[in-house]
């Protein structure tokens, strides 16, 4: 069992991208659970990222899942296509999509882990009626767009409401945080109600040799 049952996802996009697949080999040896892969068009979001191809080749790195968070308008064109890449959940922005029900069977007729995320400006109440839909909630707690961010503890009460709605309904998603994360922010998250953290510098600004240490702390203590 995994210490407090919390899940780390580690975000590519602070990884050295000479040697993606080293990366990702250390992070899985290293104990992580997820690769959470940033998928950003230059148009949702102003920066642009990776696309389908490099997925498609990093796939062979890792049977660890493929945590993909669409940060693109609209999302539906890339759907299919991250899913034949490799993706395992495929997260899109409330924000990104008029259709969201139509977006999310899409996903899961694809056979793949649906996911839902929200900016921080975006209330949790409008994720209410899509939460059965849902095998995955992310919170923001960044503006999407760049890595690196202050964690914005303004956020912590949105999680907190989001697993007060998932108390009350008994659904199952999974609460993931993505944004400014490290070992004093993980804590808060974990408290507030997340069970999967998304780092990206926490993790990869340091050496190889210390990843395991790392993911570790993030879990937070025994």
């Amino acid at each position: 069992m995994k210490k407090n049952n919390i899940l780390i996802s580690p975000s590519i996009l602070a990884a050295d991208f000479s040697k993606l697949g080293q990366e990702i080999i250390d992070v899985d040896k290293a104990g992580a659970d997820w690769i959470h892969l940033d998928i950003m068009d230059g148009h949702f979001v102003p920066n642009l990222t990776i696309g389908p191809d490099v997925v498609s080749s990093l796939r062979q790195y890792t049977k660890k899942l493929f945590d993909v968070h669409l940060m693109t308008m609209p999302a539906n064109n890339w759907l299919e296509p991250f899913a034949k890449a490799g993706a395992d959940i495929i997260t899109i922005h409330i924000e990104a999509e008029t259709d969201i029900k139509e977006s999310l069977k899409i996903i899961k007729d694809l056979g793949l882990k649906t996911g839902i995320s929200i900016k921080p400006s975006t209330p949790e109440t409008v994720l209410e009626k899509y939460l059965d839909l849902c095998d995955l909630v992310l919170v923001m707690t960044v503006n999407p767009g760049f890595g690196g961010q202050k964690f914005m503890n303004t956020q912590l009460e949105k999680i907190r409401n989001i697993k007060n709605m998932q108390n009350k309904t008994g659904l199952s998603f999974d609460i993931e945080v993505d944004g400014g994360i490290n070992k004093d922010t993980s804590k808060a998250c974990i408290e507030a109600g997340a069970n999967v953290l998304v780092a990206g510098n926490a993790i990869f600004s340091e050496d190889a040799n210390n990843y395991t240490n790392l993911i570790n702390l993030l879990r937070g203590p025994n």
